[in-house]
């Protein structure tokens, strides 16, 4: 999908091989003007500078204590989870 909408990916990172934990997935997504977390249907955007931390990385993080995949860092913003109908909106 990406690809028919030409976006370009400038850095990739294997999960599996470079494992990013809360207190760094904190530290990436603390200076995001804003970060949109989706799973399955529901999709949720919060301010870092104004939302619970605690709350953040709880839609953040994935069940193995490591930041959700896929995880992508669109100007001033995340986008962490996948959801085919706001990816359209957003790509």
């Amino acid at each position: 999908m990406l690809d028919a909408k030409q976006v370009t990916i400038k850095t990739t990172v294997d999960a599996r091989k470079q494992r990013i934990d809360a207190e760094a997935a904190w530290e990436l997504l603390q200076s995001a003007a804003s970060i949109t977390t989706a799973r399955g249907k529901k999709v949720q955007a919060f301010n870092p500078t104004s939302d619970n931390k605690a709350d953040i990385l709880k839609h953040a993080m994935g069940p193995s204590g490591n930041l959700r995949a896929p995880a992508l860092h669109v100007k001033d913003q995340f986008i962490i989870g996948f959801n085919l109908d706001f990816y359209e909106q957003v790509f």
